[in-house]
């Protein structure tokens, strides 16, 4: 095929960023227009140097909106119409006009014929669109042409790459700018010695993630030594800082963890600190409050969709609720006639979960439930070089306000006033005419209820199933026992100490065995400290 020659090609784009300024004096909108139609309108019947010739005059018109004509015809979707002549843009089988797309009326596929281009003509169709993008009134759309073009590196690029960043005001675009700039000369054989030391500065500092790989690529055993030096100096200073961002990743997904962890256990800290109940039914509590949020979520899908976004609002205190009221029929009907009997309660609690399991399964099926996500809680973002999802990050602030409040209602109230008596001293709090049962019981409405609002927080990132409480149980005792029985700032240190640990163990020695690991730890600091980091104080824990 004959491939027109650079000066050519450059001459187009020129006249393409000239037309861009002058257009709008030159011709009125109307005149364009018909050009720009005239124009697809020979290619069904442009040879291939006939069409690259279209491609630069299109481009000479300076108006953006042939861009996504140029575009379908280098990915095969610019057909015509053998009976009319007309050409249409045909992806979905769904068809649009090349220059309004509007949706019109599909035809018969036998009536259509593509227009065929090679791979040298999809070059030229690329380079002419970045060469307007790249001149585009939308910055994101001028990012856009400059990241392809750094994906893809032609030299033929750098003229056009240059004319941009003559003009360009925008730091964030100039910065793409530049970067796609660094790599085409890294990547250039006739590209001088200085430019390419010139060019690795730019490189590693605005590639991101994708630099150690573009660098790297550009050492051979041609590569001279100056440049050698200077391509390892920056590899070195990469991967330093690669390793940084990746322990401060690491930190915050053990954050997000221990964060689950903390809901999850800090029911359970409640209930085992103020009445030495062993309750193996904890993770049911958990189970239940993420099945409370899949009833809410379908109910609103079935009656009010547009409030699917609230779903998660209304959900918590229903759970809380249901799960409150469950552990005290638990406490009233089972647990109260096994105090000072810790192995038969946990026997009889084992066997609750396992009554609880079946009976969930029994209603909703063994298969998982889905609960979507509402809207501000789907996604992610950056932050300084972090990749932080909206779910864990709300169930982070999830898991410190349902923290703060506890810390509350424990110092600030009546009930937190006798429950903690209570957990320093059962017998002088009875003398004091504190009514334990009563505690007892809201004590344990309340461990349980705050299980049900870790289990809505959970149904948003972990599987709603009649198992999901049993992969929490065991972590659970691990934080509270870790962090000093019945103290909640014990569980809060061991939560996030244990979530951190894990994920830092995870890449070395994988998830199983680096719960082994913790587990094995957590022995072994019980063997000095029984009674946790924090150990509470009071006279029947002294006894």
């Amino acid at each position: 095929m004959f491939r027109a020659p650079f000066a050519f090609r450059l001459l187009a784009a020129a006249l393409c960023l000239l037309a861009g300024v002058f257009a709008p004096i030159a011709v009125s909108a109307q005149d364009n227009t018909s050009q720009i139609r005239e124009l697809i309108a020979a290619m069904p019947d442009a040879s291939l140097r006939e069409l690259e010739e279209i491609v630069s005059s299109l481009a000479a018109t300076g108006n953006t909106d042939v861009v996504p004509v140029l575009e379908a015809l280098g990915e095969g979707d610019l057909y015509f119409n053998e009976e009319t002549g007309d050409v249409v843009i045909v992806t979905r089988n769904r068809m649009y006009d090349p220059v309004t797309e509007e949706e019109i009326a599909p035809v018969g596929e036998t009536d259509l014929s593509r227009i065929r281009v090679n791979n040298g003509l999809r070059r030229d169709i690329d380079a002419t669109i970045g060469g307007m993008t790249l001149m585009a009134d939308d910055p994101q759309t001028r990012i856009s042409a400059a990241r392809t073009m750094g994906a893809s590196p032609d030299e033929e690029n750098i003229p056009l790459l240059d004319e941009a960043l003559a003009a360009e005001t925008d730091p964030a675009v100039r910065t793409a700018m530049e970067n796609a700039r660094a790599v085409t000369i890294l990547g250039m054989p006739d590209a001088t010695l200085e430019q390419k030391r010139q060019a690795v500065p730019i490189v590693s500092r605005t590639s991101g993630g994708a630099a150690i790989v573009t660098l790297r690529s550009a050492l051979n055993e041609d590569t001279p030594e100056e440049l050698r030096a200077d391509i390892e100096s920056a590899i070195a200073g990469l991967e330093q800082e690669r390793a940084f961002w990746q322990a401060a990743q690491n930190v915050w997904f053990g954050l997000s963890l221990g964060s689950v962890l903390l809901l999850a256990a800090i029911g359970l800290a409640i209930t085992f600190g103020v009445m030495g109940v062993i309750n193996m039914a904890h993770g049911e509590m958990v189970m239940l409050g993420a099945y409370t949020t899949y009833v809410v979520q379908e109910t609103i899908r079935q009656n009010s969709p547009e409030l699917f976004d609230y779903s998660l609002a209304i959900a918590l205190p229903l759970a809380f609720l249901v799960t409150a009221l469950i552990g005290v029929a638990i406490e009233r009907g089972i647990i109260r006639w096994l105090y000072g009997r810790a192995l038969e309660t946990l026997l009889a609690t084992w066997g609750l979960s396992l009554i609880l399991q079946q009976t969930v399964r029994s209603i909703f099926g063994p298969t998982n439930r889905q609960v979507g996500n509402p809207s501000w809680m789907s996604g992610s973002f950056d932050f300084y070089g972090l990749s932080i999802t909206y779910s864990r990050m709300w169930i982070v602030v999830f898991a410190i306000v349902v923290f703060a409040a506890l810390l509350v209602v424990l110092n600030r109230t009546s009930l937190g006033l006798q429950m903690r008596a209570v957990t320093q001293n059962r017998r002088m709090a009875s003398a004091m005419g504190i009514r334990t049962p009563f505690v007892d019981a809201m004590t344990f409405g309340l461990g349980s209820g705050i299980a049900g609002l870790a289990g809505v927080a959970l149904s948003q990132i972990d599987n709603v199933s009649p198992n999901l409480g049993q992969g929490y149980i065991i972590d659970s005792f691990m934080v509270v026992v870790f962090g000093g029985v019945g103290n909640l700032w014990g569980t809060l240190v061991g939560a996030l100490t244990l979530g951190i640990a894990n994920k830092f163990l995870e890449p070395y020695a994988g998830a199983v065995l680096g719960k082994i690991l913790i587990l094995v730890f957590i022995i072994l600091f019980i063997q000095r400290r029984p009674r946790g980091l924090f150990a509470l104080k009071g006279r029947a824990v002294d006894a």
